[in-house]
């Protein structure tokens, strides 16, 4: 299970990209924890740069090769804030739940998890099938939150961005970042 512990701002948040769609997201994630002042690590697979190359049309560039088995984030012994991985590919999820971690996202996520630290995926798949669904499962157990990019539909957004952002925000909240979304970004009661 996940600890309550309140999040040090003082440590960073890692952020973990694979290669599903919605490279958007990460993007829009890493631009608001910047912006709020989080200090950030972010590492992407090998297919998450091609699928944001091609997704944002402009390079990713990262601190750490997927490969780098030995930095920081792969100890426990690294205080982080938490994980967000974002998107979340199936294999990515799979591998997670079922703890082989041969690259530096996943090693981080498995840390994540034994370090009882909070572990935020945001799967891009539809439909979903049985083992899809038994892995988030297995996660969610482990203490792990699921959130999946819902577009907010009862708020009406406008466009991609709208949703992108109510997606990033909800993210936040989960990791224990903020207590609560924005105000325009919760539902309201309506007037009768």
């Amino acid at each position: 299970m996940v600890t309550s512990d309140p999040v040090s701002l003082n440590h960073p948040v890692v952020v973990g990209i694979t290669g599903a769609s919605g490279a958007v997201i990460a993007r829009e994630l890493i631009d608001t924890l910047l912006n709020r002042k989080h200090s950030v690590i972010a590492v992407a697979s090998n297919a998450a740069r091609m699928v944001w190359q091609e997704e944002l049309d402009e390079p990713y560039n990262q601190a750490y090769a997927i490969s780098d088995l030995f930095a920081s984030i792969a100890s426990g012994t690294t205080p982080t804030a938490g994980m967000v991985i974002a998107p979340a590919s199936m294999n990515s999820v799979a591998s997670i739940a079922h703890g082989l971690t041969p690259n530096l996202v996943l090693r981080a996520a498995d840390v994540t998890l034994k370090e009882r630290r909070r572990l935020v995926l945001i799967p891009r798949e539809t439909p979903l099938h049985a083992i899809h669904l038994e892995n988030m499962l297995t996660l969610s157990r482990m203490g792990a939150v699921i959130l999946p990019p819902e577009p907010p539909f009862y708020l009406k957004p406008l466009d991609i961005d709208g949703v992108v952002r109510f997606v990033v925000q909800r993210a936040l909240v989960a990791l224990g970042l903020t207590d609560a979304l924005p105000d325009d970004l919760q539902y309201q009661d309506r007037q009768r």
